[in-house]
């Protein structure tokens, strides 16, 4: 309903004003829609952007199209407010299963996210990227999108060659219940320790990546079974975070079946393209100063020349393509999308992402100084038990760590995807298991208070959507915002869109149940109410679920 309203008012602006772009915006305190069109058009008409909004609220407001829609001029800005009737229908449509999907689209997707060397475990710094993308996956998804999300495994660079030398010649076992890729990573770490001792080793390395590069049959055997072996690992920590892709995409598969000799090929024949002992593109015109190389003086690829087949592979298999890469990938990422324009190829669309920390400090992978991703989650969800045994001392054990799972998933998630990806955040653990604070729990415990609130109601046998307090009424008005919440995350690719509305939900819905007495009412107040309840619930359901965090019924 509200989507349908929000590209009515944005059809009625641009018949009004002539604008293509009419700049709209949604919620806020004094409009369900604004727009700041009249600044665009001050400009052009050299009249104050006060008079302009003035005359389109005017001619709007004799446009029997609106219905209850009241437009009105608030200084510069045009706002327009929803009627009685709208924000009936709109915690109608708010109960029921699957609000907030949009209708099926044809533009098929592919999202790559997460991506981690596979050298060792996922830790901290990996999880912003994986918490992003799944949420973005999640979000295209409700938004009627075909979409596969993907995993590239770099299975042929340089940490992979020590790898695989590290298990042929430092006999490390395998400790008992050690996890996969924490093993991987402890071969990696010593391995490197010997290079380190012996820079000779160094000769071993390069000499294992031109035989995988080369194809031979035992080298590529032994980087494809270490590389298993810690995405064995990986999967297992993903799926810990609610985090799932439907397809691991192998990087030396673009070797084995000649992608990247016919992406070298075709750069060859750039008028910008330079083959002395390597090969470079020169994009400078593109304002770029370092060299592009794609082939060292050995003869072998380099991970951008996989990466450029890898995307055209994608662009012959999907309409659109999305990657999420730490802000450390900006050169290459940059470099990669204007080498794809120069071959005529459809570029990715880019979320950076700056990096989440722990007030510990920083992580590496190669000094064997990191937190990892599983003991962040054990830690969380060890935090989470004991906030719910002190709060629910009366549950069984299993059913209370059942709760501190999910509670730890979603303090974990909320709070690395409330940031917008472009500012960089401090993961903390006290912030983020917060009941009471605007955190994933939080939220969590608002759905449980409508699921509670509905339980000791029972059924209701007159529904009726009736609003007029003032809580009442901006609970609906922030109901009928999500499926437009949903459409602008996908189309502006800002997860925290999301997290920003399932916590405004939660906080609206605690100020109306403190101010608005719901069990207590009587009548249509009584059954209207209790309406709004599980409107809230079924939303705060969908939109959690979106956020890949489970909608607890009781905590």
């Amino acid at each position: 309903m509200f989507q349908e309203k929000y590209h009515q008012v944005e059809r009625m602006l641009r018949a009004c004003t002539g604008e293509e772009d009419v700049l709209l915006t949604i919620g806020g305190d004094h409009a369900d829609i604004a727009s700041t069109v009249a600044f665009k058009l001050a400009k052009k008409e050299r009249r104050a952007p006060q008079k302009i909004a003035a005359d389109i609220a005017a001619r709007l407001s004799a446009d029997p199209d609106l219905g209850d829609i009241r437009v009105e001029a608030v200084g510069p800005y045009v706002n327009f407010r929803f009627g009685p009737s709208l924000l009936s229908e709109a915690v109608r449509e708010a109960t029921k299963t699957g609000y907030g999907n949009l209708p099926r689209r044809t533009e098929r997707v592919v999202l790559e996210h997460t991506s981690a060397n596979p050298n060792g475990p996922l830790h901290v710094g990996h999880i912003r990227n994986t918490v992003i993308g799944d949420t973005l996956v999640r979000a295209f998804r409700k938004a009627g999108y075909p979409l596969e999300a993907q995993y590239y495994l770099n299975d042929m660079g340089r940490q992979i060659a020590i790898v695989s030398w590290g298990f042929d010649h430092l006999g490390l076992a395998r400790g008992e219940g050690e996890k996969a890729d924490h093993y991987v990573a402890r071969v990696y770490v010593a391995a490197n320790r010997a290079i380190r001792e012996n820079p000779e080793i160094t000769e071993e390395i390069d000499r294992l990546m031109q035989q995988v590069e080369r194809g031979d049959a035992e080298t590529v055997r032994k980087f494809r079974a270490a590389v298993s072996l810690c995405a064995e690992g990986i999967k297992a920590t993903l799926a810990a975070l609610n985090a799932r892709h439907d397809r691991f995409v192998w990087e030396s598969d673009f070797v084995r079946i000649g992608d990247v000799d016919r992406i070298v090929e075709r750069v060859r024949r750039l008028p910008q393209a330079h083959e002395d002992e390597i090969l470079w593109v020169d994009l400078s015109e593109q304002g770029f100063e370092k060299k592009y190389i794609l082939r060292r003086s050995d003869g072998t690829s380099v991970y951008s020349t996989r990466d450029l087949a890898y995307h055209t592979w994608k662009a012959r298999n999907f309409d659109r393509m999305i990657d999420i890469l730490g802000a450390d990938h900006k050169l290459i990422g940059a470099q990669l999308r204007a080498t794809l324009e120069l071959l005529g190829e459809q570029p990715p669309d880019i979320v950076y992402f700056e990096f989440v920390s722990l007030p510990e400090g920083s992580m590496s992978t190669r000094a064997g100084k990191f937190v990892s991703a599983d003991e962040l989650i054990e830690e969380v969800t060890a935090k989470a038990y004991d906030e719910v045994t002190v709060r629910r001392p009366e549950l069984p054990e299993g059913e209370r760590r059942a709760i501190a799972g999910s509670v730890a998933v979603a303090a974990i998630r909320y709070d690395i995807v409330k940031v917008s990806p472009e500012k960089s955040t401090v993961f903390d653990w006290r912030e983020a298991l917060n009941f009471e604070r605007q955190s994933g729990p939080y939220i969590q415990y608002a759905h449980a208070r409508a699921c509670s609130i509905l339980d000791k109601a029972g059924a209701v046998s007159m529904p009726a959507y009736h609003y007029e307090t003032e809580h009442e009424v901006a609970l609906a008005r922030h109901l009928a915002r999500f499926p437009v919440v949903v459409e602008q995350t996908v189309t502006e690719l800002r997860p925290h869109l999301l997290a920003s509305y399932a916590r405004e939900l939660a906080d609206l819905f605690n100020a109306f149940y403190h101010y608005d007495p719901v069990l207590k009412s009587e009548g249509e107040a009584r059954n209207s109410r209790l309406a709004l309840v599980d409107a809230v619930r079924n939303t705060l359901q969908e939109s959690l679920a979106t956020l890949g965090i489970d909608a607890l019924r009781s905590m």
